[in-house]
């Protein structure tokens, strides 16, 4: 077993919260002078930017789990997370299909630049991503699973956007492989503020919106190495994996 550093909640120039600075080569340097072994992208509502992180930081022997974070009707935010392109692929057809064209006119909320490796622009997107989806959370978890993903209410300690902020309960019957918490908390806070049991699984982010951001909050991951199977098994203390927020 190993146990390395992680953070799952990463954001790119894509989303439009986004540092311009926010570029993939950037935030894998970031991760490499941090000693971070697995890192989340999770721009919102769109996994258009993953592949060329995940391509640059291969090179430096750096996990990253393919994601987004995604904005449900009820406008909770929420990570989900695919084992391979191909799944990753089919839920950003998801996200055009439920994301509703709202433009995002003279960049008023943030540009929303993709690029490739060597930082050049491949477009601008048009489409404001950080609207909600037309679809409920509970929707969401059921697509990320039938895709054979991992589901996480992202950063519930928040006032708004979160599970709690937004609903202020767990709906029942919601699936989920564990909860997401800011670098401005502690576990035990978030167990005795919102009566967690030691079987929800709580992970600490970041939620990087700017370089100097990444790796703010990171959890420990105790796993035989940093594969998409492993990370999952850790999430639910399968076989002596495990999580420990930082």
């Amino acid at each position: 077993m190993i146990t390395v550093k992680a953070d799952l909640h990463i954001h790119t120039l894509l989303s439009p919260c986004g540092d311009l600075e926010m570029t993939p080569q950037h935030i894998v340097d970031k991760a490499v002078e941090l000693d971070l072994k697995i890192i989340g992208i999770t721009d919102h509502n769109s996994t258009r930017q993953v592949e060329v992180v995940r391509r640059l930081a291969s090179q430096k022997g750096i996990y990253v789990m393919q994601g987004a974070e995604i904005t449900s009707r009820e406008e909770v935010h929420c990570l989900g997370f695919f084992p391979d392109h191909e799944r990753l692929a089919s839920f950003q057809s998801y996200l055009d299909a439920h994301l509703p064209f709202i433009p995002n006119k003279d960049g008023v909320f943030g540009y929303q630049v993709a690029v490739d490796e060597q930082e050049l622009i491949l477009y601008m997107e048009e489409k404001l991503l950080i609207t909600a989806l037309t679809v409920t959370l509970g929707e969401i978890a059921e697509e990320v699973y039938r895709l054979g993903g991992i589901f996480i209410p992202a950063h519930v300690d928040r006032s708004v956007n979160s599970l709690f902020g937004q609903l202020g309960f767990i709906p029942p019957g919601l699936p989920f492989d564990a909860m997401g918490i800011t670098c401005f908390t502690t576990e035990n806070e978030v167990r005795r503020r919102f009566s967690l049991p030691e079987n929800v699984t709580l992970i600490k982010n970041s939620d990087a919106h700017y370089v100097g951001d990444i790796g703010k909050g990171y959890t420990w991951f105790t796993l035989e190495e940093c594969t998409f199977d492993e990370v999952r098994m850790a999430l639910s203390g399968q076989n002596g994996r495990g999580v420990k927020p930082a």
